[in-house]
């Protein structure tokens, strides 16, 4: 049997851009994804603090050290610029290895940089 865990958290993201007329997914700045260690292409799932949504798609690379987060497509539709984002992911484990793996937690300030 295997389990389904947090990976990963990107917590406090705020929203930069939206791209409606786009084909979805979330754009994050690399240094951000490399951080919680959330690979491009890779399915997660988005909690929008300012209105309740929650969507999934997968995240796009933006541009280094840019703060960048985009909505794209669809998902433009599930928040304005502005707006706080969480964005998850997660790893298929068997129960002894959720036991002792530790999700990679990026809390953001300001201008989506990193809280140290």
């Amino acid at each position: 049997m295997f389990i389904e865990c947090l990976k990963s958290k990107i917590a406090y993201a705020t929203v930069t851009e939206t791209e409606l007329f786009y084909e979805g997914s979330i754009t994050i700045d690399e240094d951000l994804l490399d951080e919680a260690g959330i690979i491009p292409g890779e399915k997660v799932e988005v909690l929008n603090i300012n209105n309740g949504n929650r969507f999934t798609t997968y995240a796009i690379a933006g541009k280094r050290a840019s703060g960048q987060v985009c909505l794209n497509g669809p998902a433009a539709r599930m928040g304005i610029v502005g707006d706080q984002v969480i964005v998850l992911s997660y790893a298929i484990l068997s129960p002894e290895e959720a036991k002792e793996f530790k999700a990679r937690i990026v809390r953001l300030q300001d201008g989506n940089k990193i809280k140290n």
